[in-house]
């Protein structure tokens, strides 16, 4: 075992022994869907964050701004994640004054109709559960890049690893594991940046030298690289793309329920507020962070193929042993966290939203949530087998939908 599996194992086992530590505190439903609603400022911008950042941000989102796209992923990331504040203002405060225990639940309660919040609650299944299949997809390929073991393989692990401690602890383990993984990932994206910076002659020169690239010449411009083989023709062309993109991932910051609904869990009105604050500028300044340091990197090696890699070449060759080690483990946190996230909204929905259940006792159900969790991710690693892996597109695809049918 080298250094590089031997970080992903370790945090692995931390994160299963905190998820089972918390479920063991799990007494009672409130416990499992909401944590008990007690979740400081702190606890709600992790797993804001953390369920937002997914592989498609590390190996996706990185690989697409290698290829060609570098300036206009560094000048607008802020556009989008002020719709944070935007959702907490208008919708967030409004979501945790309810008291509801998913939101699905509060769209019940706020038409006095079961089958609204049936409804919202089969957008949720279904959205999400794309969304778990990509992510699952994602710990699995770069388990595959890492450990000498077949995809499939790999797939089990990834599953096996998220569901361990999400089926059994709830929220009150997701939300504890995402800000674990958020610090990680957060801290050695930035940590990354400052290296591989620092390598290629300080950050003017850095610019300097990518503006100046003669293998890709736009990398830097407004638009990135709109001709030859790019998957855009012109620059008008990106620009209606790329605003359209990042005022649907904005609607999904403010209200998907898989981002609305951490502030369920929070404390009280002002933790909402407040998170949504500083999550916006931790979105903003880690997704920077992430998109300069895949840039930079065609400084060392353009022509890393397939594109999606270049963080994992990074790691394995770019950076010192032990900083590599923990970005690959940061990685596997991001799509962990949002694994966990998902699963367990889906699992949540499916088991309390979908049917009438008044006549359940608090033990029953969260067995109930418990097996219906378990059952989800078993459909979602067997259809995993047999879907082919597309990072970018997928998430994408699945992401916006929240943004086109807002619940």
């Amino acid at each position: 075992m080298d250094i590089y599996s031997g970080a992903i194992l370790v945090s692995l086992v931390v994160y299963i022994a905190v998820g089972n530590y918390a479920g063991r505190r799990v007494k009672k439903l409130d416990d499992y869907f909401v944590a008990g609603r007690r979740a400081p400022t702190l606890l709600i911008v992790g797993t804001l964050v953390a369920s937002l950042i997914s592989t498609n941000a590390f190996l996706g989102e990185t690989g697409f701004v290698y290829d060609g796209q570098a300036g206009p992923y560094l000048l607008w990331p802020a556009i989008a994640a002020v719709f944070y504040i935007y959702g907490a203002l208008f919708f967030g405060r409004y979501l945790r004054r309810s008291r509801a225990i998913t939101v699905a639940d509060y769209f019940g309660r706020r038409f006095d109709s079961q089958r609204v919040q049936t409804a919202a609650g089969l957008t949720i299944i279904f959205g999400l559960g794309g969304y778990l299949l990509a992510v699952t997809q994602g710990a699995a390929y770069l388990l595959t890049q890492v450990v000498d073991i077949s995809y499939n393989q790999a797939l089990v692990v990834s599953w096996l690893s998220y569901t361990a401690f999400t089926m059994y602890s709830g929220s009150r383990g997701v939300i504890l594991t995402d800000t674990l993984m958020f610090l990680l990932f957060s801290s050695v994206a930035l940590a990354a940046l400052v290296y591989l910076i620092n390598d290629a002659g300080g950050m003017s020169a850095a610019v300097y030298d990518l503006a100046r690239l003669p293998e890709k010449p736009d990398l830097m411009s407004w638009s990135g690289i709109v001709s030859g083989d790019a998957p855009f023709t012109s620059g008008l062309h990106f620009a209606l793309w790329y605003v359209t993109i990042l005022l649907s991932w904005g609607l999904v910051y403010a209200i998907s329920p898989w981002q609305s609904s951490r502030y369920l869990i929070a404390r009280d009105e002002h933790v909402v507020i407040r998170a949504a604050c500083v999550a916006a500028v931790s979105l903003a300044v880690l997704e920077i962070a992430l998109y300069l340091a895949s840039a930079v990197i065609n400084l060392s090696d353009p022509g890393i193929t397939p594109s999606h890699e270049v963080m994992i070449h990074a790691a394995k060759n770019l950076l010192p042993a032990l900083m590599g080690a923990l970005l690959l483990a940061g990685i596997m946190a991001a799509a962990l966290s949002s694994a966990s996230t998902f699963l367990s909204l889906v699992g949540f929905s499916l088991s309390n939203d979908v049917f009438a259940h008044a006549s359940l006792s608090d033990d029953k159900m969260l067995r109930l949530s418990r097996y219906t969790m378990l059952g989800i991710g078993i459909v979602v690693l067997m259809i995993a087998f047999v879907t082919p892996v597309d990072l970018f597109w997928l998430t994408y695809f699945v992401g916006t939908l929240f943004a086109l049918f807002p619940l």
